[in-house]
């Protein structure tokens, strides 16, 4: 990366727009290496990490490290002032806004990357740092595209995760991602690691919507590298501060999740069938509820309807279409999502008569392959006309 990018002090780097394209960059070094540490508060960690850092890394080949902050405090002042010391270039992109939290920051730090290798780790020093250059190693010999420090293979260690609580829910992850996606995580024995290193020309930084702070994981299932490493490691004490992961982190992890498996048409059409199924619990409930308060009942069915539209809306938007709600107002989509749910409602009696009358059916198969029809027709049409983009200036101008 050109040298007025990468002084060795904190910097504001370009914006997106205003950087060359990839193919007018120059072919990076081989074996070149740009290190990139997503922060948020930690002040009291990055000296230290840098001190390491220029104890662990090589001369050669060359390495170069990318800070993208999200902090409230004074973290890019303390990292440009233990940056004079470096004898690699240390930078700062500060982000005023934490799009996509650390896998975001990742994202970011991605995109103005120009080196054959990107390392990524966290800042708090349970990544330990003298691993970086046996990350990189370990893909040049092996020629893997992605390589993982993991905690789960013979030599590796998670004693750094404080308590049964954190352990618990850390091998649950594991587990359920692996089970979601058998194939993306094949040879990957700890896809919940932040620490890693890939091959620049794998990573398609426009591919990737990550959520949260699994950067790993929309990794590999997005760009599905060709062939993948592992080295062990020991998970550490964080050297200052507290763990930011919590209970509002592991919500978004599985709405992340929900996002990644729902990334085919196919399967978010099957993920819509079941949110609809779904449905019927809080429809009923409101029935029951409306009914017992004394609400006459074709009235009572028409409201307890929209409960079961309300619940779907928001369990679509959260897990199906969570990347797209920016085309449209949330008043827009809402009002749209419920025009068609009642929609629905208006079609299926008709489909219903039609299906005895004309093909001989049963009343109850006739009812089945009418929700069938009605289910798949509703997922396109809610595709379509509420998560689309209206057009790139309709889109621009909303948000949510």
């Amino acid at each position: 990366m050109s040298e007025d990018l990468w002084p060795p002090r904190a910097l504001d780097l370009p914006e997106a727009a205003d950087r060359p394209e990839a193919a007018d960059l120059p072919a990076p070094v081989s074996g070149s290496v740009t290190l990139i540490i997503p922060t948020f508060n930690e002040a009291a960690n990055v000296g230290e990490l840098l001190s390491r850092l220029r104890a662990s890394i090589p001369a050669h080949p060359p390495c170069e490290v990318l800070f993208v902050d999200d902090s409230t405090d004074d973290t890019p002042a303390v990292i440009e002032k233990a940056a004079a010391d470096c004898p690699f270039p240390v930078a700062v992109l500060h982000r005023e806004v934490a799009e996509g939290g650390l896998g975001g920051a990742v994202v970011e730090g991605i995109e103005r990357a120009g080196s054959e290798w990107i390392v990524v780790m966290d800042a708090d020093l349970q990544h330990p740092p003298h691993l970086v250059p046996e990350l990189v190693g370990e893909g040049t010999r092996t020629g893997a595209d992605l390589v993982v420090a993991s905690r789960y293979i013979a030599g590796g260690s998670r004693a750094g995760l404080a308590g049964s609580y954190r352990v618990a829910v850390s091998r649950g992850a594991t587990w359920l991602a692996k089970g979601l996606f058998p194939r993306a995580l094949r040879g990957i024995s700890d896809p919940m690691s932040g620490f890693f290193a890939m091959r620049r020309s794998v990573v398609s930084a426009d591919a990737l919507k990550p959520l949260g702070y699994k950067i790993l994981l929309e990794l590999a299932v997005r760009c599905r590298p060709a062939k993948t490493a592992e080295v062990p490691f020991v998970f550490q004490d964080r050297f200052a501060g507290e763990s930011k992961s919590g209970a509002r982190e592991g919500m978004r992890f599985l709405a992340h999740l929900a996002a990644l498996r729902s990334a085919s048409p196919l399967a978010r059409m099957i993920g819509f069938g079941l949110i609809g199924l779904s449905g019927f619990v809080p429809n009923l409930l409101a029935l029951w509820l409306l009914t017992h308060a004394g609400v006459q009942y074709l009235a009572a069915e028409v409201l307890a309807n929209q409960a079961g539209v309300l619940w779907n809306f928001l369990l679509i938007e959260s897990l199906l279409f969570r990347d797209r709600r920016r085309h449209r107002h949330w008043a827009d989509r809402i009002g749209r999502f419920a025009l068609l749910a009642n929609a629905d409602l208006l079609l299926r009696i008709p489909l219903i008569a039609l299906f005895v009358a004309r093909l001989g059916l049963d009343v109850l198969p006739a009812t089945a392959l009418a929700l069938v029809t009605t289910s798949v027709l509703r997922f396109a049409a809610t595709e379509a006309l509420v998560y689309l983009p209206r057009g790139p200036r309709a889109a621009s101008a909303t948000r949510s």
